[in-house]
């Protein structure tokens, strides 16, 4: 018989009910664990490499491993040759054709073919909305300001009569209209033609029999076909100095001459020492004299921004206009430096024109933006300056 202490240690048995209830959930496990082996695992003799030799191929799925070769695989750690354990897929985006690639015919609709027309017009372009421009883009002492909304289609006048023309009219570009100072730099006495020897320029125009004219006048002979004069000269000067209000103005005058002066508006308004001032330009305005812009500080307007671009070009437009009373038509491209999105602002602000300087003496109706000039340089001999208006580009 048995003591009770005895009886404490011993297992007590398992009812049937309970033993069928362990089997399901062992078999639960095992048999998932079961079917990953024989899936994963397949015997078989191996390289050292662990792939199968030449003489023993890779053992089929359906193999079953015994006992001692699954121990013998669970310590051997040679990996199994993927192309006999894992399921393969056939890969869609890394095939190799054998021959070269060629692209099929893509049918495509047919481009409209272009309207013949020989109006011709200006290039139409979105115009800006009404802005104030960030501070960032006015120099320190400005306030931004806000800019007109330009007319949505703006119409140049004179409206072209849809002939094309091309016309031979010398352009001569001048700055300075004085003598260089002492010490000046190489490009100052570029710049810098003497009273005596414009003096002496004037005076050779009209014995060649030039005639003078002004851009608008070019423009009127291009878009509608107004008589110019047999050899018409136009006469032009960059940036505003004071110099062309006291030497060129006069000298003008006095051999019934007419000149276009691109004025640079920052030195005017803020009155700086070398420039005309606004009664200058005024008293030349209403001497006859063309007045356009050069822009309002006389930058680089490559490659800017269209805020940028209208304040220099609409702001200084609008800055001589309301001094001279007068429509401002004409612009000067600083250092001759523009691109195409400048044209643009250009035509939409109602300019007709522009002045290059690129070197020629023949304008065209199709490029009224682009017009060629002649630097005139304050080394030019009277020999060189003759030869530069029988130019015949």
């Amino acid at each position: 018989m048995v003591s009770t202490a005895e009886s404490r240690d011993l297992p007590k048995a398992i009812s049937p009910r309970r033993l069928t209830t362990i089997l399901k959930i062992s078999i639960l496990f095992i048999l998932p664990l079961i079917s990953v082996l024989q899936t994963h695992c397949a015997p078989g003799n191996t390289s050292e490499q662990g792939m199968p030799t030449a003489t023993q191929s890779a053992p089929g799925r359906g193999h079953r491993m015994t006992g001692r070769e699954m121990s013998l695989r669970h310590f051997d750690r040679t990996p199994f040759p993927p192309s006999t354990l894992l399921p393969t897929c056939t890969p869609t985006v890394r095939s190799s054709p054998s021959s070269p690639f060629k692209r099929s015919p893509v049918s495509l609709p047919p481009r409209p073919a272009p309207t013949a027309s020989s109006t011709f017009s200006p290039t139409p372009i979105e115009p800006p909305v009404s802005r104030t421009l960030p501070e960032t883009a006015t120099p320190a002492s400005a306030k931004p300001r806000s800019i007109p909304a330009l007319p949505a289609t703006p119409t140049p006048l004179p409206t072209p009569d849809g002939v094309q023309r091309e016309v031979r009219v010398p352009i001569l570009m001048y700055h300075h209209i004085a003598d260089p100072p002492p010490g000046a730099d190489p490009i100052r006495r570029d710049l810098s033609v003497s009273p005596q020897a414009f003096e002496a320029q004037l005076r050779y125009l009209v014995r060649a029999g030039y005639q003078p004219i002004t851009l608008r006048d070019l423009i009127y002979h291009l878009t509608l076909g107004t008589p110019l004069p047999e050899k018409p000269v136009i006469l032009t000067f960059d940036d505003g100095y004071e110099d062309n209000y006291t030497n060129a103005y006069p000298l003008l005058k006095k051999y019934g001459f007419v000149g276009t002066f691109f004025v640079v508006t920052e030195p005017v308004d803020k009155q700086r020492a070398g420039y005309m001032s606004w009664a200058q330009i005024e008293i030349m305005s209403t001497g006859g004299m063309e007045i356009g812009t050069h822009s309002y500080t006389h930058p680089d307007l490559k490659g800017k921004s269209v805020d940028y671009i209208i304040w220099q070009v609409v702001g200084s437009k609008e800055a001589i206009e309301a001094r001279i009373q007068q429509p401002v038509r004409f612009f000067s491209y600083p250092s001759g430096r523009y691109d195409e999105q400048v044209v643009n602002i250009l035509r939409a602000a109602n300019f007709w024109g522009a002045v290059t300087i690129e070197t020629g003496v023949y304008q065209s109706s199709q490029w009224p933006f682009e017009l060629r000039r002649i630097r005139v340089r304050g080394d030019d001999t009277p020999d060189t300056f003759a030869w530069k208006l029988n130019l015949d580009w």
